[in-house]
């Protein structure tokens, strides 16, 4: 009996000290690094007889950050949404519209740590710019747009001491779209 007392007793004091030192492994600080993903953009009646612009393209951003205990951060990137293109079907004339999407990028994190992973969810603002390129038959438009909006995100990481793996979901409420979304897997590293 004396046996499995002890036995159990030092069972309990590993997983206590296990446990303990869970929290420890999520590391404060100054972090860097970047993501890949897929931009999805929507646009509803543009200017081509109620024309739906819908289009996605391959995107990457980097981040740095900094967090300041195991549940607040502050974040920014430069994103790269990528070149988004679309033509309306059934048009006479050949018809391509052409989106290139760039922007900086400010966030307040809300972190919960769960051992050795994170979910986390962000709240801030984006600062854009798109190129936005028109062509009818040959005739070619140029114009740019640009603005500051409202930009939400949720998502998890799991980490690796300094080393953290995430993945999200991010939208961003720009006023001339209906939807833009980012979905990204990226990592991050802590110093």
């Amino acid at each position: 009996m004396n046996r499995v007392f002890r036995s159990a007793l030092v069972g309990t004091a590993l997983v206590a000290v296990a446990l303990a030192a869970v929290p420890a492994s999520a590391k404060n600080g100054f972090y860097v690094g970047g993501s890949f993903g897929q931009t999805s953009l929507k646009i509803d009646d543009l200017d081509f007889d109620g024309f739906d612009f819908s289009a996605s393209d391959t995107s990457y951003k980097i981040i740095a950050g900094y967090r300041f205990m195991g549940f607040l951060a502050v974040e920014g990137s430069y994103v790269d949404f990528g070149r988004l293109s679309d033509s309306p079907p059934g048009t006479g004339e050949p018809v391509n519209v052409r989106a290139d999407l760039k922007g900086l990028d400010a966030f307040a994190m809300g972190m919960i740590p769960l051992g050795i992973a994170d979910i986390f969810a962000k709240v801030g603002v984006v600062s854009w710019d798109a190129d936005i390129q028109s062509a009818i038959g040959d005739i070619i438009h140029f114009t740019t747009d640009n603005g500051t909006d409202m930009v939400f995100g949720i998502g998890a990481q799991v980490r690796f001491k300094g080393l953290a793996v995430r993945g999200e979901v991010e939208y961003f409420d720009i006023a001339d779209a209906d939807s833009v979304y980012l979905i990204s897997i990226g990592a991050t590293f802590t110093f």
